[in-house]
Parts: C-alpha cells; structure tokens; sequence
C-alpha cells in the first residue's frame, strides 16, 4: 500500500491501495486493472520526472514483451479513468515519453471546522467507535477524507492507520514521528515472524525494562504475551499469566478486553488437550459475550479457535469452513495485522499438531503469501534490527 499521498498545500491527498488496485482522492474510489495500477503507481512515485516509453516497458512489463503501443493504450485509458480527479494530468512530453503532474491550487485554504475544537473531539470518538468495533475499513474511510471533512485526525490515530493497513514499511522508516510512538506498531508485527520462543524472549525483556508506553505495557502483559507462551510451548505460563490478566480486566475501562481474554484463554486450553465438555462451555460464554459486544476482530478470532478445535477432533469440512469465514471477516475488518495474526496461529497449531496435511498446506501458503505481499520478508532483519537496537540501547 503506498499509503496517504500528497502534502498539505496539495489539491488532494491520495491514497493507492495495492490489495484492491484501487486509487481514492477527493472522496473518489477508481478501480483500475494491476497493469494500469502499477504503471499509475510507478508515475505517482516518481511524479513531475519524464519516462521514454522503453523506460515505462521496462519498470512495469519486466520479462514480458509487449509492444510500444502497449504504453500508448494504458496511459490512455488511465487518463480517461482518472479524469475525475481533479489537479491530475498525465502529460505527454513530446518525442520522449509521458510524465505525471500534480496541479498545487492557486488558494490554499482549510476548512473552517478543522478548527472547531468539538468537531476534532467528535472525530476522535468517531475513530475510537471504529477502533472498538474492529471497523478498520471505516477507519481508513474516514482517515481519506479529512481534507473534505475538515478536521485534523487524533495524533494516536495518524499513526495507527499505518498499523490498521499493515504498513511496515511506513512504522519502520516514517520520520513524522518518534519511534517510541511506533514501537509497540512494530513489536506486533515483529511477534509473527519467526520462532515463537525468540519473540517471548524479546517481549519478556521489553517488559522487562519497561520500555513501552504504560497502556501499551499493559496490553502487552496480560494479552499479547499470552499466545507467546502457548507457542514456545510454556502454555502452563500462560495459565498462570491469566490469573493476573482476569485480575486486570474487572478494573473501570477494560471492559472490551474480556471477550479477547476468553479467546485466547479457549486457544490455550485447546493447546493443552483440554477436554472438549470444557470447550464447549467455554465456547457458549464467548458466544454470550460476542452477542454484547460484536467486535470484528473478536468474531474472526473466535471463528479461529473454534476451526481449530474442528481439526483436533478431524472435522476437516467444518474446520475449514470455520478457518475460511475467520479470514473473511477479518479481511472485512480491514486490520490487516490481525488477518496475518490468525493465519500466524492457525499454522503454529498445525505445526504443532500435524492434522489433515491439505489444510495445513493451505493455511501456511496463505500466510507466507499475506507477509510476502505486505512486504513483512523484505523487512523482517530490519525491522529486528531496530527493535534490537532501541532494547539493547537501554
């Protein structure tokens, strides 16, 4: 995702969105075809320089061999696509190539409501609503249409559409904020690559030395650090740490923690054997909880732990339907993060239990493929890197 472009003074902020091939400003959603979206993405990366067609060949039909009218046609029918955006123009220099331009208006001016100190308060719990629904797509909505809006977005949520989109690259190299702000951003993401006994290792010195922010400490603590210990195979630790984290969660504004508290306590004791005349109770009052709260996220995990204990008992037909809709909901979620995090605990079961082969296969090739899409390879050694750097620097 090349996340949200443009620079205040421009005539809009645009957004380009990889997943979907899809490109919004000014409130406008264009569809485009993976070919006309890597050729707009290319020239919006590189706007205001000229490329010969040879060039434009070269960068978005690599190993292929289309002709030059090939760039003639997409530059085309881009154009024709994109006319309803206004300030945009891709030009044709003549006897060399085309180039993409950005028109800066002639006024600059804000609207008034950006500041109207209501209004921001108003948008803040509008996001916070979001935020708690697991509505990550109306999150993103909102967060592109600011500029029309008129409001200034909530500095904890300028950074957390990053997290929301799975933008790894943004969290590790953005410089429009400290990393202590982001630290949190990148040790979640950091949990799901690699060994799971590295990561509890990490996260247990991090607590350690309190490095994070004291909600996030908190988080980390009682929830994050739960899954950890089932997957390095220390769940009576986990069992334990749930002492504390059901202590934690009777306290004024924890309320929300305590449907993702039965998960992943149902994921632990699904781990350890425990019998299904357990589960089945424990299943029933996450069901209770999830009619009162209808949390996305908290759905699509719930979905997990119940296909999970599908392939424990060899229901391979309803495991994966039940695996499937986790994934679907969660993509309709938008938290991308939390799509990789459930394949990330389907394939350490699998792994860990070895059931139907196919399905195993299935889920672990998805998940290879949502990290390599999203760029989590590419960046894993830096992002360890700077996690490393910031903890050792301590």
């Amino acid at each position: 995702m090349s996340g949200f472009g443009g620079k205040r003074g421009s005539i809009m902020q645009l957004e380009l969105i990889e997943s979907e091939y899809k490109v919004t400003g000014d409130g406008i959603t264009i569809e485009l075809f993976p070919k006309e979206f890597t050729l707009f993405q290319f020239l919006y990366k590189n706007r205001g320089r000229t490329f010969s067609r040879e060039q434009l060949l070269d960068k978005v039909w690599p190993l292929e061999y289309p002709v030059e009218r090939t760039v003639d046609d997409h530059i085309y029918r881009l154009r024709k696509k994109l006319s309803k955006l206004q300030g945009l123009d891709i030009k044709t220099v003549r006897g060399f190539g085309y180039s993409l331009t950005m028109r800066e208006p002639s006024v600059t001016m804000t609207n008034p409501t950006t500041y109207d100190a209501k209004m921001q308060e108003t948008m803040r719990e509008v996001f916070v609503k979001y935020h708690q629904y697991g509505q990550g797509r109306s999150m993103l909505t909102l967060a592109r249409q600011q500029d029309v809006l008129g409001y200034e977005m909530d500095p904890f949520y300028s950074i957390y559409i990053h997290f929301v989109q799975g933008d790894l690259e943004w969290l590790l190299n953005t410089e429009e904020v400290e990393i202590e702000e982001r630290f949190y951003s990148l040790m979640i993401c950091y949990i799901f690559l690699g060994d799971p006994k590295k990561k509890l290792e990490f996260c247990e010195l991090v607590l350690e030395k309190k490095i994070l922010l004291p909600p996030q400490h908190r988080e980390m603590e009682i929830l994050n650090i739960l899954d950890l210990y089932t997957f390095a195979g220390q769940p009576e630790k986990a069992i334990e740490r749930l002492k504390l984290t059901h202590e934690v969660i009777k306290e004024p504004g924890y309320e929300n923690f305590i449907p993702v508290t039965a998960i992943s306590e149902m994921l632990v004791h699904l781990w350890m054997g425990t019998k299904d005349q357990e589960l089945e109770r424990m299943a029933k009052d996450i069901e209770v909880l999830l009619q009162e709260k209808p949390f996305l996220r908290e759905i699509g995990s719930y979905k997990v732990a119940r296909g999970l204990w599908c392939l424990r008992r060899k229901s391979w037909r309803e495991a994966e339907q039940l695996l499937d809709e986790a994934l679907q909901v969660l993509e309709m979620s938008g938290f991308v993060p939390m799509r990789i995090y459930a394949l990330y605990r389907i394939v350490h079961y699998c792994n860990e239990f070895s059931p139907q082969s196919t399905l195993h296969q299935k889920y672990a090739d998805l998940f290879e493929h949502e990290k390599e899409e999203r760029g989590f390879h590419r960046l894993e050694q830096s992002l360890e890197n700077v996690l490393m750097n910031i903890v050792t620097a301590l």
